[in-house]
């Protein structure tokens, strides 16, 4: 069960599919998701896109069950996998904030038996820093879990032998940190991960659609297999105490949503708390990982984002989340045998792009006439020897001396009438509409930069060879 689980990519054989949208436009999205799983082969599909904190785009695709021939509805719930080690995370913090732990305890306050346990600390466990090996470093369930195992038995397997690394040296994906937490958060507040998850995180936040450990009660995607581009089948799950607090949470793509709004809005942890949850670890050699505690940390043009990917059988996830734009997108799939990766990407980069076009200030509407008539005027108002003040800024009415309307106004009429004028763009600066104008004469091509505030009066208007 790895953090960044990728399937073989299936080759397809239902036709072309339709072309990605140029914008995040949420029909184009539509029509286009639709498309990719029919085209993939994907079982089901469930896409949940938030956008300044509301959740504007839920729905799902093909089938939860074949069997049953039952669709994939907005509020279908699946196994999230490895999604589940920030609400692991969140609920060791929990129980920080109330003075019950410190992230820096070492193991042995908890596991005094296991490898190094007084060398190794929570903190460690949680930013994968630890050393011990991973349990499940395969994309399959193999024969050990496909029988129940004790969190104990679990631990004295693969926490009690030999370490990978020395601790805090490297970072290397590990379920059995994961599994360490959730028994200590048991030992901890004497209840069940299980019911400590629900109680502190689910119920709370109105996660409606989520369960941890069980999808009893809910409308709930059944997980599928293929071997070598075969048919699917239903997977075999793994077996009692083999995910849990690894990966054992089932949710809606909204109920993660949800999730991603309340975490970074100051509703789960307190500030300190989700300080220490977001923040990459500096190793003991120096290099630092961007693996914080259940999340990677990643920079994009500039903007954090918060990730992590999910498997176990039968199911992928992923959950993706902008902070400060309040902006996110979940896919779930059910599906194991077909990647995810390339239809996550897009439609991230798609909503990144939406994110980064509603930080662009408006270009301000001005009066009058377009940027080619107001370009095209004050040049032959130039050319004639005789300009309208009344349509220029003051500043740029000094700046344009007699002279400089007579000696450049010869230069401009030497040229002719232009052949070609075309607006390559506009954009605001300074509350005004900056206008780029090409004119291309026949002997000469000129660049001209205009600028007018919104009463239409002409601030700028210079001229460059191109």
């Amino acid at each position: 069960m790895n953090c960044f689980w990728s399937a073989p990519l299936l080759v397809s054989l239902l036709g072309a599919p339709p072309e990605l949208p140029k914008s995040f436009d949420l029909t184009a999205v539509d029509t286009y998701i639709a498309g990719q799983v029919k085209a993939k082969g994907f079982v089901g599909l469930s896409v949940a896109v938030m956008r300044d904190g509301k959740i504007v785009f839920a729905k799902g695709y093909g089938q939860r069950s074949i069997e049953k021939n039952l669709p994939v509805e907005p509020g279908t719930s699946f196994a999230v996998g490895s999604i589940t080690k920030q609400f692991t995370c969140a609920c060791v913090l929990l129980l920080a904030e109330q003075g019950k732990l410190s992230i820096d305890d070492p193991v042995s306050k908890y596991y005094p038996n296991l490898t190094r346990a007084k060398d190794i600390t929570l903190r460690d466990l949680m930013n994968h820093t630890a050393g011990y090996p991973d349990y499940y470093p395969l994309d399959f369930v193999d024969r050990r879990m496909l029988k129940p195992i004790s969190t104990d038995a679990l631990l004295k397997e693969y926490a009690g032998g030999k370490l990978d690394f020395e601790p805090g040296a490297r970072f290397s994906y590990s379920n059995t940190g994961y599994i360490l937490l959730g028994g200590v958060v048991e030992k901890v507040s004497g209840a069940s991960f299980g019911t400590f998850v629900e109680t502190r995180l689910l119920k709370p936040l109105k996660m409606e659609h989520a369960r941890f450990g069980s999808s009893a009660g809910l409308s709930a995607a059944t997980g599928y297999t293929a071997f070598a581009l075969g048919a699917p089948e239903p997977a075999e799950p793994e077996a009692g105490g083999w995910i849990d607090a690894a990966g054992g949470l089932w949710a809606s793509a909204s109920d993660l949503l949800q999730w991603d709004l309340a975490l970074t809005t100051g509703k789960v942890l307190k500030p300190e708390s989700y300080k220490v949850m977001t923040a990459p670890r500096t190793l003991t050699t120096g290099k630092v990982s961007n693996y914080a505690c259940g999340l990677q940390i990643a920079t994009v043009d500039g903007n954090t984002v918060l990730e992590h990917t999910g498997g176990v059988s039968g199911f992928v996830s992923a959950n993706t989340f902008i902070p400060r734009a309040r902006t996110g997108i979940v896919v779930l799939s059910n599906t194991e045998h077909v990647s995810t990766s390339k239809l996550r990407g897009e439609l991230f980069r798609l909503l990144l792009k939406d994110v980064e076009a509603r930080d662009v200030p408006p270009v301000p509407k001005v009066a009058g006439v377009g940027p080619k008539e107001a370009v095209l005027g004050l040049i032959e108002e130039m050319t004639g020897g005789k300009v309208d003040r009344t349509k220029l800024g003051e500043e740029y009415s000094v700046y344009l001396t007699d002279e400089r309307v007579k000696t450049g106004g010869a230069r401009l009429k030497a040229l002719g009438a232009p052949e070609k004028v075309e607006v390559r763009g506009t954009y605001e600066r300074g509350g005004m509409e900056v206008a780029t104008v090409i004119l291309t004469y026949k002997t000469a091509t000129v660049r001209a930069l205009l600028y007018r505030t919104p009463d239409g009066k002409i601030q700028q208007l210079l001229y460059y060879a191109e």
